[in-house]
């Protein structure tokens, strides 16, 4: 599994069963990415764990900071006072860790697409290498 990251549920974690109360600490822009993604995580894909929550927190942190720094841009310009907006690089770094956050927690096409690691692959009655 060398350069693969591992998806899904691993065991000795903690499912999370309970879409997680937005934290009061995140921005609008945050909370508002929180509300969006945590219920798919939770209730759809059945993929988020305890370990996984500073995870989501702050790939919600890096969201909201995108979109702020998106809205400087719009209102200011690209260039203030002869120089590129100091939001551009802002934005790009948020994008960045925005982007690692969402694949680490499946939110991406590419690691949608990769197997899961879960609990039930422990049972390996179809082995049919098993000769036991």
């Amino acid at each position: 599994m060398r350069g693969r990251k591992p998806s899904g549920i691993v065991a000795g974690t903690s499912p999370v069963t309970k879409v997680p109360a937005v934290p009061a600490w995140l921005s609008k822009d945050a909370k508002a990415e929180w509300r969006r993604v945590a219920p798919i995580l939770v209730n759809e894909r059945k993929v988020l764990t305890e370990a996984d929550l500073g995870t989501l927190e702050s790939y919600c942190i890096a969201t909201g900071t995108v979109r702020e720094a998106h809205r400087a841009l719009n209102r200011d310009g690209l260039v203030v006072a002869g120089k590129r907006h100091p939001a551009f690089g802002m934005m790009n770094a948020a994008q960045t860790t925005a982007r690692l956050c969402a694949a680490e927690l499946g939110l991406t096409p590419v690691s949608r697409s990769r197997p899961a690691i879960r609990d039930d692959q422990d049972n390996n009655d179809d082995n049919p290498l098993d000769i036991s």
